[in-house]
């Protein structure tokens, strides 16, 4: 089974402000986003640390390099943000935010054949000629 494009990505973390209802780290309202992790944006809203703005954002929750390996450090305890924002074409429907993302970092945007090819892009049963 190929690996998820997005453990070979990590571009939306790397990319946007991940803004949310400070709730979503409350235990006592259902939240389970680690308080440590965010700083308080607004009276209603926090963000996760890192991604508040500035020439490099990047999400404290991620690990490893943009582009190669990468992986979200509280992935079942993600804000709604980042639940939210799909990878291009997985269900079928374009992502123009994950398309964005991949672009600001150099990476081509994902396509269909991405999640319809078992062996992952540009993989063919012939071998290559020289």
């Amino acid at each position: 089974m190929p690996e998820h494009p997005c453990l070979t990505c990590g571009a939306c973390c790397a990319h946007f402000r991940v803004a949310f209802h400070w709730s979503e780290t409350e235990p006592f309202m259902g939240g389970n986003t680690p308080a440590d992790l965010t700083a308080k944006l607004d009276p209603h809203r926090v963000a996760m640390r890192g991604t508040r703005g500035g020439p490099s954002p990047r999400c404290i929750a991620l690990e490893g390099e943009v582009g190669t390996a990468a992986s979200c450090g509280i992935y079942e305890r993600r804000p709604s943000p980042c639940r939210a924002l799909q990878p291009a074409w997985e269900s079928g429907q374009p992502s123009p935010q994950c398309d964005r993302a991949r672009a600001a970092h150099g990476l081509a945007p994902l396509t269909p054949g991405t999640w319809n090819d078992p062996h992952g892009p540009g993989w063919s049963p012939l071998p290559r000629s020289a």
